[in-house]
């Protein structure tokens, strides 16, 4: 099939998608959160608040976004964002973007992000994300991966990994074989602390400049990812939630979000394409650990 598309109805579809994606992640972590157990997690249910804003000076409209952050009881911290924002790079960032450069710096970009940080430390941490990006080429790119933060659950045989990359691999073979064995080993090389020599967690998958013949075979399988993810987090948080733990464990945990800190400081392209594309402060930062600790 070839790629016929206007571009305006991709940018139409997938901000559709995107947006549709976030709400339907709020209503599963909120219903988790109906569902802990009081005696483990005391208090009320969390609740996303929304927050809207708009990129750039107001001057232009250069679109915007709707952060979403829950503080609750099963879920200490979780942020899940929609953005859509479009204008001028900065003529020093528009040479690192594809499909951009000095001479034509505009760009648009729309997606979902995501960072979950639980209370237990039984319950692995997560992140996910899926965005399209259009410049004077067209493409998408994201990917989900899972965090343990005890050292007994970071074991690549652990039940809970084996079904975060079961529902991964799912994703991808129902598009193209190759995907999974690729993306896969990509998440395991990008998610990686080169200066503690260890990985961040336990892999799943990442992707960027996705851009195929069929626009729309792309867009399925970002589609497919979102999915994947909706499915897969809450068994496995359902599974694990109702187990109790130690003054140890809780230690573990804090000192292990340390690393998440710094992958995003450090190495998080994501983080960096944020911040030199204007966009909010708060729901990119919203990534770190409401609570951590370094030995």
């Amino acid at each position: 099939m070839t790629d016929s598309l206007p571009i305006d109805a991709k940018k139409t579809q997938a901000r559709a998608w995107f947006e549709a994606l976030q709400r339907r992640i709020w209503t599963a972590l909120e219903a988790l959160e109906d569902a802990a157990d009081p005696a483990l997690f005391p208090g009320d249910p969390g609740r996303f608040e929304a927050h809207e804003w708009r990129r750039g000076d107001g001057g232009s409209d250069q679109g915007g976004g709707v952060g979403g952050l829950l503080h609750g009881r099963l879920f200490e911290k979780a942020g899940v964002h929609f953005s859509c924002v479009h204008g001028p790079l900065d003529p020093a960032f528009a040479a690192q973007v594809k499909g951009a450069d000095a001479d034509n710096p505009e760009f648009w970009a729309a997606g979902v992000s995501l960072i979950v940080h639980p209370r237990s430390p039984r319950v692995p941490a997560v992140h996910m994300n899926t965005r399209m990006i259009a410049t004077t080429e067209t493409w998408f790119g994201g990917g989900m991966d899972l965090t343990p933060v005890l050292m007994a659950d970071r074991r690549p045989d652990h039940p809970d990994t084996r079904a975060f990359h079961a529902a991964a691999k799912r994703a991808c073979d129902l598009h193209d074989a190759a995907h999974w064995p690729r993306f896969s080993k990509w998440c395991d090389e990008y998610f990686f602390l080169a200066h503690r020599n260890e990985p961040r967690g336990t892999g799943g998958i990442f992707f960027d400049h996705l851009q195929g013949a069929d626009w729309n075979a792309d867009f399925d399988f970002v589609k497919d990812v979102g999915d994947a993810f909706i499915d897969v987090y809450p068994r496995i948080v359902r599974g694990r939630m109702g187990e109790p733990w130690t003054d140890d464990e809780r230690e573990e945990q804090l000192v292990r979000r340390g690393r998440y800190v710094e992958f995003n400081l450090l190495y998080d392209r994501g983080t960096l394409f944020g911040l030199k594309t204007g966009g909010n402060m708060e729901p990119i930062l919203s990534s770190m650990p409401p609570v951590v600790k370094w030995p």
